[in-house]
């Protein structure tokens, strides 16, 4: 049996990268994924396509998870179409980063909306019918950042940190009812984001890495693969670190 078998996920954000890989996993594990894109609906076909000749059951909802009323209608949507929600991948974010001399209010509220207030949009709007069946799995993308801190990223690492804190309080406020939350903190993730530095500053990311290598976006799906599944039952409340040994 796949370990996601009979399991509805959704996953904010998964039109690429990351979201796009754990969407993929999911299927393949036998889960029926729900996903949200924000703006190209181009990318959001095309996933849902890739999706459906994996085998699986897929479907694209082009939704702004930073507001609170296309979040729950977001949820609505998805219980309509689904039945239920088993897992929830909060991974919607973005980055505007620069120095906080020259970081304008816009910059960290747009950041800070998209990254941390998405969680609880769709958190809060989805916990309705966990607590109904009296189970399920929340799986926050947080970063390494959110542990450490970076220059040129105090919105970011803000709404990281901001996260694992929700995550935790969240693991306490749900789990009578069998619900659990944890968070997962990449590190240095070979995506599209990453492929615009220039090698000399890949090349020092890896050489700081004790693993030697950068991350894939399949490691950190895989990392979600084992919080949505029964496999962490018994895990909520934690922070899982896939970053190859970089944060210790």
């Amino acid at each position: 049996m796949k370990l996601l078998e009979n399991k509805v996920a959704l996953i904010t954000g998964a039109s690429k990268g990351i979201g796009r890989s754990i969407a993929q996993r999911f299927v393949e594990e036998g889960a029926k994924v729900a996903f949200t894109f924000l703006s190209s609906v181009e990318r959001g076909k095309s996933l849902e396509d890739e999706l459906s000749s994996l085998g699986g059951e897929a479907k694209g909802f082009q939704s702004d998870a930073s507001s609170s009323i296309q979040a729950e209608k977001l949820i609505n949507d998805v219980i309509s179409h689904f039945g239920q929600i088993d897992i929830i991948v909060n991974n919607a974010g973005i980055t505007k980063d620069t120095l906080m001399l020259r970081m304008s209010e816009e910059d960290f509220d747009s950041v800070i909306n998209t990254n941390l207030k998405s969680v609880f949009n769709t958190t809060k709007h989805a916990q309705r019918s966990m607590l109904k069946q009296r189970s399920g799995s929340i799986i926050n993308i947080s970063s390494i950042v959110g542990l450490k801190g970076n220059a040129g990223q105090a919105n970011y690492a803000a709404s990281k940190a901001g996260i694992i804190g929700f995550t935790k309080s969240v693991a306490l406020e749900l789990g009578s009812r069998g619900i659990r939350c944890n968070a997962v903190a990449p590190g240095f993730i070979e995506t599209e984001m990453t492929s615009i530095l220039d090698e000399k500053t890949v090349q020092s990311w890896r050489d700081a890495i004790p693993l030697k290598r950068g991350g894939k976006p399949e490691d950190v799906a895989n990392a979600c693969v084992y919080l949505g599944s029964d496999l962490s039952s018994y895990v909520s409340g934690q922070v899982l670190q896939v970053d190859g040994g970089l944060l210790t």
